[in-house]
């Protein structure tokens, strides 16, 4: 087994000899996955020696030489299986480069012995060449184990023939040819086995990015869903509970008063935004539209959101909408929560007695304008909940919100959203229509309106 790089190092900084090492040393320095895949390999390795020593012993027990010489080979078959039992394997699957040398030097003296014995025992040559070049840390080590092999071979088989000059150089010529094959042989599987394994650990980072990538996919489709949520809930159901309160409130203070009438008005509104809540509700779970787009789209949602918010609290609220219908529907559910917002912040921080909600086409942009004549914000007045949330929905659309002073005082809000729809002719921002073509209601009753920050 080859010599693993320093810890910490990557694949791909490892010298040369280090890439070389084999594959069961390899496979302990990166991960269990990759060491299932070289045990795998060790087990084919395992039929190849099992295969090579049962024919192996087949002919040294029906063939030459017998008596004492067959008995003696056929010991040392044995030895041999028990040092690649225990060394041989066991350092592989280990990691232990001092079992898997200890491997090779039995294995050297085995078949140089059996060789000696003469008979086929060159046979084992195949064996012993191919585990020399798997079971060596470098390249360097295994052309001189294959050397060292070579060597011993030739001595063995000149000393058994008793050979002279000329026959030892025959011999050693052969073996010759044999080691030249072995280290070419030996020298090309490894580079091939190199590329096999750079390969298995590509797909295994492949495989780990993929794993990765899709987490953090989830991770992020998770929170985006809760903050979605989170918005939703804030725009719709929030704001109906505010509206509950307030109104709870002023129905109290009605009945104080000894205002029946005016008392069951409110509690009629009460019901009516519970009514809202519980659809917007249905409409969360089941991830529809806003049920206020329903019916009519986003013009008709305004005048009714218009209508109710002037029932409840008195302010007067006129709609202007320009855009002949023609907006899309993902660019309608970012308006209309713009829209409920801006009058929930008018509600609470504002103080205005009017209220003018435009929507109007400029260019292929959508611009929804809510401007009240209230007491306007205060200088550095930070963004609460709510105005966060609409620029969170306008950025996630693609456009813009602006949010300053109106003129003649109050606050203006502008929202504008890129549409779907080009084909419609451009609208500029009308003026405010006359009153008695707004969509308004009486006031009977301000009001209050609280400390929380827009």
């Amino acid at each position: 087994m080859r010599e693993r790089a320093p810890a910490g190092t990557s694949p791909t900084a490892a010298t040369d000899d280090d890439r070389a090492a084999p594959a069961v040393d390899r496979a302990v320095d990166h991960g269990v996955d990759r060491h299932g895949f070289w045990v795998r390999t060790l087990r084919l390795w395992d039929g190849f020696f099992v295969a090579m020593l049962a024919v192996y012993t087949v002919a040294v027990a029906v063939g030459p030489p017998t008596g004492p010489r067959q008995v003696v080979a056929l010991a040392l078959v044995g030895v041999l299986a028990v040092a690649y039992v225990t060394l041989g394997r066991a350092g592989a699957v280990r990691g232990d480069p001092r079992l898997t040398d200890a491997y090779l030097v039995a294995l050297v003296v085995l078949v140089v012995a059996q060789v000696a014995l003469g008979g086929i025992g060159t046979v084992l040559l195949f064996l012993a060449y191919s585990h020399v070049w798997f079971f060596s840390r470098r390249r360097v080590t295994g052309v001189v184990w294959s050397v060292v092999l070579t060597g011993g071979i030739t001595v063995a088989a000149a000393a058994r023939v008793r050979a002279d000059g000329a026959e030892v150089v025959e011999i050693a010529a052969d073996f010759g040819v044999a080691l030249a094959f072995a280290i070419v042989l030996g020298l090309w599987i490894t580079h091939v086995a190199e590329q096999s394994e750079e390969r298995a650990s590509l797909l295994e980072e492949l495989r780990a990015a993929q794993d990765e990538l899709a987490s953090t996919h989830h991770a992020a489709g998770v929170l985006a869903e809760r903050a979605r949520l989170a918005g939703e809930i804030h725009d719709t159901l929030a704001q109906g509970f505010t509206s509950v309160v307030m109104l709870a409130q002023a129905a109290d203070a009605e009945l104080e008063r000894g205002r029946v009438a005016q008392a069951r008005t409110r509690l009629g509104h009460i019901e009516d935004v519970a009514r809202d809540n519980l659809a917007e509700a249905r409409a969360l779970v089941a991830a529809f539209a806003p049920p206020g787009l329903e019916d009519g789209g986003l013009g008709a949602a305004l005048v009714r959101l218009a209508d109710r918010f002037t029932a409840e609290t008195g302010v007067r609220v006129r709609v202007d909408d320009a855009t002949d219908g023609v907006v899309g529907r993902e660019q309608e559910v970012v308006l209309l929560r713009a829209a409920q917002e801006s009058l929930a912040n008018v509600r609470r921080h504002a103080r205005a007695s009017t209220v003018t909600l435009r929507l109007a086409r400029t260019g292929d942009d959508v611009v929804l304008e809510v401007a009240d004549d209230g007491r306007g914000l205060a200088a550095g007045t930070p963004e609460g909940t709510g105005l966060r949330g609409m620029r969170a929905r306008a950025d996630a659309a693609g456009g813009t919100l602006d949010v300053s002073g109106a003129p003649g005082g109050g606050t203006r809000v502008r929202l504008r959203v890129p549409s779907p729809a080009t084909d419609a002719a451009a609208s500029p921002l009308r003026p405010d229509p006359p009153p008695d073509q707004a969509a308004t209601r009486p006031a009977d009753q301000p009001a209050d309106p609280s400390q929380e920050q827009p």
